[in-house]
């Protein structure tokens, strides 16, 4: 059974996944980055000063009651919320993923793409009396016997 999981883990996919995931992960970080740091703090200011981090509504009030500052306030009073702007940062945290892996994904397939029409040129040409394929170097073709110049 070790042996079977030892040949199961080392296969090339799988190390490839493991890889991906981890990088996926590193990336992920980046981004939520992206988004906390740099992207929502100027929506927030065009919108009037909002910190989407803190845009939540109570839904219950806790032991002491509210209004409540901001939503650490609101969860240390222990009020239930709507933490609807940490739902909008993971919304768009998503998006800016998806582009990411979505312009990924398509460059690799345009390199493919561009691997496929660099293909090194056939080994055989066409007779043009019976439109076979024949080798490059024939000199006459094997399906009707015609001499090829």
């Amino acid at each position: 059974m070790l042996k079977a999981f030892k040949e199961f883990a080392m296969r090339g996919n799988v190390v490839d996944m493991a890889v991906g995931i981890i990088i996926g992960a590193a990336f992920g970080a980046i981004v939520k980055s992206l988004v906390t740091d740099v992207v929502m703090p100027p929506i927030g200011l065009m919108l009037g000063n909002v910190d989407f981090s803190n845009l939540f509504l109570v839904l219950k009030e806790g032991v002491t009651v509210g209004p409540y500052a901001s939503l650490v306030e609101a969860q240390k009073a222990g009020a239930v919320t709507l933490n609807l702007g940490l739902f909008a940062n993971t919304v768009i945290n998503f998006l800016i993923v998806a582009f990411a892996v979505f312009l990924l994904v398509r460059s690799i397939n345009r390199l493919k793409r561009q691997e496929e029409v660099a293909a090194p040129t056939p080994n055989t040409k066409t007779c043009p009396y019976c439109l076979s394929d024949i080798p490059l170097k024939a000199s006459r073709c094997p399906h009707c016997t015609s001499e090829i110049s």
